[in-house]
C-alpha cells in the first residue's frame, strides 16, 4: 500500500512527510488508531457560502490571484469544494439588505428579480463553477420580502401567517430555483429559513418548528411536487438560540431543540413526505444525536461553520476541526464553511468581524488562513460518495477516516496537545509509525 502523508503546523502548512512501518516493539510504546473498515454514512460533499462581501474581496485581487484563490477553493490541487451554500436575497454578509421581490403586497410576484444577484453573487458562483463544473448548491433565505412580515424590516419579525402570503412565499422559492436554473446554476436544495430561532440585528425571521412543518406540508411541498421543481426541500437551517417574545423566550437544551424541531416536523407523515433532510448549524448540533437515533434514514447536514472573531487564529482552527469531527461522527453527510474569502478584518456591514478561509489584505495580497488548511486537509482527500469509516483507539477522539469511491482510504486527524505525540496507525493489516507535532493537522491517504 502506498501512503501519502501531509502535515500542517502553525508555521509550516501542507508539507509532505514519510511514515515508517511500525514493528511490534515500536508499536507497543505508542497509542493506537485502528481503522476498522466498518461503514458509516456516505458523504455528499463539502463547501462554503457565497456572499456579496466575498466577491468584493475577490475583486480586490489581481486576475492571477483571483484565479489562484478560486483554484485553492475549488480546484483539484485545492479544497475541491463541491457542495456550497447561497443566500436567497441578503445574507448577513451582503453589502446591504434586499430581497428578490420588493414591491409592496406583490402577491403575484411580478416584481421578482435576481438582477442584483447578477452583479456579484452570480459572477462569483459562475467563476467557481468554471473550476468545479459539477459544483452543487443549496440555498436559504435570511429574511422573506419585508412586506410578507409582521414588521416591514429585514431584521426581526415573523412571517405573516395568512394564506395569500404563504402561497406567495412558496412561489418565491419556486421562482428562485427557476431563475437560477435559467442562469445555468442548478440549486439542488432549499432550506426554509436561516436560523429560524434567532431574532437578529441582520436579516432574520422567527419561526417555530410547527410553523415550518405546516409551511412545508401545506404550501411549499405540494407546490414543488405539483410543478415538478427539480429541487429538494430541507428542514433547515436549525440553530439553538434565544427568542425574545413571539412564541417563547428561553434557551433550550438539546432535547428541546430536537423535540420542537426535527421531531415536530418529521413525525408528521404529510410533512415528512416532502422533507429530504435536516440542516443544522451552530448550537443546533446539540440535537444531532437524537435526530440520528429517531430518524436514521433522514440525511443530516451541517449548514454553516461557526465564524470566530476575525483574528483567524490557529487555536480557533483547532476548534473548527473539533466541530467537523462532531458533525461527521454524528452522521452529517456534508459540512459547510461560512465565508470562504473576506477583506482584511472580516467585518460585516453590521459590524461583526468574522474568520474566513482566505483574506485579502488592504494591499491586495491573498492570505490563506489556518481554517483554509483545516478544510483542505479534509476536503482534498475525501471525495463526494466517500464512506466514513469507524475508527478505534485513544486517538479516535481526534481522527476521522473515509473510504473514497476508488477504494483508497483517507485519515484526517489533529494533535491539539502542547507536545508531540507518537501514534501507531493500523489500516487493512498494515501498521505505520507516525509522530504528530504539537498543534498539527494531518491527512494520510492510502491507496489499496
Amino acid at each position: 500500500m502506498n501512503l501519502k502523508w501531509i502535515v500542517s503546523e502553525p508555521e509550516n502548512c501542507w508539507q509532505q512527510r514519510t511514515a515508517a512501518a511500525a514493528d511490534d516493539t515500536l508499536a507497543a510504546r505508542r497509542s493506537r488508531l485502528v481503522v476498522t473498515g466498518l461503514d458509516a454514512q456516505t458523504i455528499k460533499g463539502f463547501g462554503g457560502c457565497f456572499n456579496e462581501l466575498g466577491h468584493v474581496a475577490l475583486e480586490k485581487l489581481s486576475q492571477a490571484d483571483q484565479d489562484r484563490a478560486l483554484a485553492a477553493l475549488f480546484g483539484d490541487d485545492g479544497c475541491r469544494f463541491s457542495h456550497c451554500r447561497i443566500p436567497i436575497g441578503a445574507s448577513d454578509y451582503a453589502l446591504s439588505w434586499y430581497s428578490l421581490c420588493e414591491a409592496d403586497e406583490d402577491y403575484a410576484l411580478e416584481s421578482f428579480s435576481i438582477e442584483r444577484d447578477r452583479k456579484r453573487l452570480i459572477p462569483y458562483i459562475k467563476s467557481a463553477r468554471k473550476v468545479r463544473p459539477e459544483l452543487t448548491l443549496f440555498a436559504s433565505p435570511w429574511s422573506p420580502p419585508v412586506w410578507m412580515k409582521t414588521f416591514q424590516v429585514y431584521n426581526h419579525g415573523v412571517l405573516r401567517w395568512e394564506e395569500p402570503v404563504l402561497e406567495a412565499y412558496a412561489q418565491y422559492f419556486r421562482k428562485f430555483v427557476g431563475a437560477y436554473a435559467a442562469e445555468g446554476i442548478p440549486v439542488t436544495q432549499v432550506h426554509v429559513q436561516n436560523e429560524p430561532r434567532s431574532n437578529q440585528k441582520f436579516p432574520s425571521c422567527l419561526w417555530t418548528g410547527a410553523k415550518m412543518r405546516d409551511f412545508i406540508r401545506d404550501w411549499l411541498g405540494p407546490l414543488f411536487k405539483r410543478e415538478n421543481v427539480p429541487c429538494e426541500i430541507w428542514a433547515g437551517t436549525i440553530e439553538k438560540g434565544i427568542l425574545h417574545g413571539w412564541e417563547y423566550d428561553m434557551v433550550t437544551s438539546g432535547t428541546e431543540d430536537y423535540a420542537h424541531w426535527a421531531h415536530t416536523i418529521l413525525s408528521d407523515p404529510e410533512a415528512r413526505q416532502y422533507v429530504a433532510g435536516i440542516g443544522y448549524q451552530w448550537n443546533g448540533k446539540g440535537a444531532l444525536a437524537r435526530t440520528r437515533a429517531a430518524f436514521p434514514e433522514v440525511p443530516i447536514m451541517q449548514t454553516e461553520n461557526e465564524c470566530g472573531d476575525g483574528r483567524n487564529t490557529w487555536g480557533y482552527a483547532e476548534y473548527v476541526f473539533g466541530l467537523v469531527w462532531e458533525y461527521l461522527t454524528q452522521g452529517a453527510v456534508a459540512y459547510t464553511y461560512w465565508n470562504m474569502i473576506l477583506p482584511e478584518g472580516g467585518e460585516s456591514t453590521w459590524g461583526w468581524k468574522q474568520n474566513a478561509m482566505c483574506t485579502v489584505t488592504d494591499d491586495g495580497d491573498l492570505v490563506f488562513n489556518p481554517e483554509f488548511f483545516v478544510m483542505k486537509h479534509l476536503t482534498h482527500a475525501v471525495r463526494p460518495g466517500a464512506v466514513r469509516l469507524h475508527v478505534q483507539g485513544e486517538w479516535a477522539a481526534f481522527s476521522l477516516a473515509f473510504r473514497d469511491p476508488d477504494g483508497s482510504v483517507a485519515i484526517v486527524c489533529n494533535n491539539p496537545l502542547d507536545a508531540a505525540h507518537r501514534l501507531t496507525l493500523a489500516v487493512n493489516g498494515t501498521t505505520y509509525a507516525i509522530e504528530l507535532p504539537p498543534h498539527s493537522f494531518h491527512t494520510l491517504s492510502i491507496d489499496v
